[in-house]
């Protein structure tokens, strides 16, 4: 396995039960050991070589669909290239393993390897050594995108884990509409600029745990529809953090657990969404240390990045912050900022024990709008959460917590 997540946190954190919002058990159905007695797919035998200048996407491919009912696809140790992109499909009691490195060798845009419509899946390196290395720097220097590593579009029951990801030319991972999940163990490195996210998920039923991501954009982001995450032993570094959204049309998101989270000049929550439809609710953040960012903790329903979608605002609802510590690198920026949409206030909104400060100043600010529950500028609801009514208002703290 990859030490992912610094040995201190260990002593920082406590942990909890991995049950927390999930809503049932994850992961593959039957073991790599099972399937690879099954039957054993070694790439080398479909004409990869380890030479780094071959192309490695037929073999994988061949390999695949050799091996996708009930046997495990080897990537033994060495150095391949990868210029073909491979969309491997209908899998099922399936696995693959990266013992090797596989090097982006091509300028297609799209997933270098994606994975359609699997159950019963584990992808996963067996020596802790395999890596996918994109070379991105080459294209993203001069403001040009290539292609995503990995994407995993309606997979149930599986785990990714145990390998590198290095400076891809785009996102690192997607996992879409993917549902009984685990995603663990996994270093990503990176240059710092934008578009380059990390792990980005949505669907149902997914753990994701002990995960350093170092990258210029989204470390783990929810998107929409989510249902029952828990998201754990997060590291991020010089990146984005753990985000959700942004948000728009529909959306349904709600019991997502969020904890022991460490961020180095990175931002634990920012929820942002601009207009659009739908709720967001049941979110738990607990157990977050902050090392300089620059919106630490913000929910932002006025997100001028993205258009204004159609809809009123997405409702927000039963939000906690619990056992946070830190402070942000710039108080010209709000620590605490939560600004809803004034059509559709937030409500049930808790700060439990968050402690934020700035390295830069002898003050901080905290900014609401339209935005009800208990702690910093929130206003109480009372007991009609039907008709609250819009508000703005900011306010300078010169005492540190």
């Amino acid at each position: 396995m990859l030490g992912c997540i610094p040995s201190f946190l260990s002593l920082l954190f406590l942990a909890g039960s991995t049950s927390a919002q999930l809503s049932g058990s994850v992961g593959p159905l039957t073991s790599f050991a099972a399937k690879a007695s099954n039957k054993v797919c070694d790439i080398t035998d479909y004409g990869a070589v380890s030479n780094s200048t071959e192309d490695v996407g037929p073999a994988l491919a061949a390999a695949w669909d050799d091996c996708k009912e009930g046997g495990l696809v080897y990537v033994p140790p060495g150095t391949y290239a990868m210029a073909t992109w491979v969309s491997l499909t209908h899998g099922n009691a399936s696995a693959v393993q990266l013992d090797g490195t596989i090097y982006r060798d091509g300028d297609d845009g799209g997933n270098m390897i994606s994975f359609r419509h699997c159950t019963d899946f584990e992808f996963f390196s067996g020596n802790s050594q395999g890596a996918l290395q994109g070379y991105g720097y080459k294209l993203l220097q001069n403001g040009e995108y290539g292609a995503r590593f990995l994407r995993f579009t309606d997979v149930s029951n599986f785990s990714v884990h145990g390998f590198a990801m290095v400076d891809s030319a785009s996102y690192y991972s997607v996992f879409d509409s993917c549902s009984n999940g685990e995603i663990y163990n996994i270093i990503i490195r990176g240059i710092q600029v934008g578009a380059t996210d990390g792990v980005d998920i949505w669907g149902e039923n997914l753990w994701v745990h002990d995960v350093e991501v170092s990258n210029g954009d989204e470390c783990v982001t929810v998107k929409s529809p989510a249902k029952n995450f828990l998201i754990e032993s997060i590291h991020c570094n010089l990146s984005g953090g753990t985000a959700i959204g942004s948000l728009g049309a529909n959306t349904n998101i709600s019991n997502v657990h969020y904890r022991n989270l460490y961020m180095n000049q990175a931002d634990a929550c920012y929820l942002k969404s601009n207009g659009g439809n739908g709720t967001v609710s049941d979110i738990l953040w607990e157990n977050v240390l902050i090392n300089g960012g620059a919106y630490v903790l913000a929910v932002n329903e006025n997100w001028e990045l993205r258009d204004e979608d159609s809809g009123d605002g997405v409702q927000i609802s039963n939000l906690t912050f619990k056992d946070w510590k830190g402070f942000n690198t710039d108080n010209s920026r709000p620590t605490i900022r939560i600004e809803c949409a004034d059509e559709v206030p937030c409500y049930d909104i808790i700060l439990d024990n968050v402690n934020l400060w700035t390295e830069d100043g002898d003050y901080v600010t905290w900014s609401c709008q339209s935005a009800y529950g208990e702690g910093a500028c929130l206003q109480d609801a009372g007991d009609d959460v039907e008709n609250l009514a819009s508000y703005s208002t900011a306010q300078t703290v010169t005492q540190t917590p």
